[in-house]
């Protein structure tokens, strides 16, 4: 989802100084848990209604990926060309820690084969964009956090159908090339046209940024709703197995990440943004992209992270908020 908050430091951040998009994007990182878990009722009760809608989740995807997009700004490059070092240990550490507890995870349950893939190839996307706005309310290094989030998503169609071919080709055959330009269509290129849209008409963007939230929170509650439909009478006998493991695989994340990040020494701020850009996924990819090369019954786990690592994540960061630094 498309939530960003400003770089400052969190301590710097007052009541006074929220800008309108940051207070929208908490509103919008708060109900949305609310709004998915909706989409996915509707999408469980009413699954008729939404046949051939598959179709469309590629495209509903690019949507929430130029929203990202247009919120980005200079700002987030030059965070990462200012801590090289930093940026790649969260890089390293996402894609090594998820991708290899999705893999783990789906042994030790003995996941039927298109669930098993589908958990692996949500540990193998790149971050979730709220983990931005959920480090923000933990009192995390927010700026660490969107560099980590934003190269961890342009690296993405280099990174995510390898490390798919390697962990999830034992389950099902997996087409890493057919992948790679999947990520590129609904992704990246959708990414760079949102920022170039942020570069060229900055004054108009600045006015509809308070509604970007709200329309990523949307877009991904239709995903969710067609994901769940396209495998509603699935989800009776696998749903308590796949809440299971998304449970595990969400809160293993945060807390391997928090831990590499004391590891490292890398401070308690750092650290705690380093849990979320472990343990919180872009779980909308992950669906978009098990629905196309696998089945709606392998998207079901990103329905359910979508949803989980939100509500997790919320919890965490007023958790740590509260603990003294």
């Amino acid at each position: 989802m498309s939530l960003t908050v400003s770089t400052e430091r969190p301590e710097q951040h007052t009541t006074d100084d929220d800008t309108a998009g940051d207070r929208s994007a908490r509103r919008a990182v708060t109900i949305f848990p609310i709004l998915v878990l909706a989409a996915g009722a509707t999408g469980l009760l009413l699954p008729g209604s939404f046949t051939g809608w598959g179709e469309s989740v590629p495209y509903l995807l690019g949507v929430v990926m130029f929203c990202m997009g247009v919120t980005m700004t200079p700002q987030d490059f030059r965070g990462v060309a200012a801590r090289p070092w930093a940026v790649a240990l969260g890089l390293g550490a996402h894609y090594v820690i998820m991708p290899g507890l999705g893999w783990l995870i789906a042994h030790l349950l003995q996941l039927p084969p298109q669930l098993a893939a589908g958990v692996i190839l949500v540990g193998c996307a790149p971050s979730g964009t709220a983990s931005n706005v959920v480090t923000y309310l933990a009192r995390g290094d927010v700026a660490l956090s969107v560099s980590v989030a934003t190269v961890s998503t342009l690296v993405a169609p280099l990174v995510t159908p390898p490390l798919t071919l390697l962990l999830a080709g034992e389950y099902l055959p997996v087409d890493a090339g057919s992948m790679v330009v999947d990520i590129l269509k609904t992704v990246l290129l959708p990414v760079l046209a949102g920022l170039a849209v942020r570069l060229l008409a900055s004054r108009y963007v600045e006015r509809a940024l308070p509604a970007l939230p709200w329309l990523s929170a949307v877009t991904i509650g239709v995903i969710v709703t067609v994901v769940v439909a396209g495998s509603a009478d699935a989800i009776k006998s696998a749903a308590l197995l796949v809440f299971v493991a998304v449970v595990l695989h969400n809160g293993l994340g945060l807390a391997l990440g928090y831990g590499a990040g004391r590891l490292t020494r890398m401070g308690e701020p750092a650290s705690r943004a380093m849990a979320f850009e472990v343990g919180m996924q872009n779980s909308g990819l992950a669906a978009s992209l098990a629905t196309a090369h696998f089945s709606p019954l392998a998207a079901l786990p990103a329905a359910v992270f979508s949803v989980w690592h939100n509500i997790s994540g919320a919890l965490a960061a007023a958790w740590l908020s509260r603990r003294r630094r």
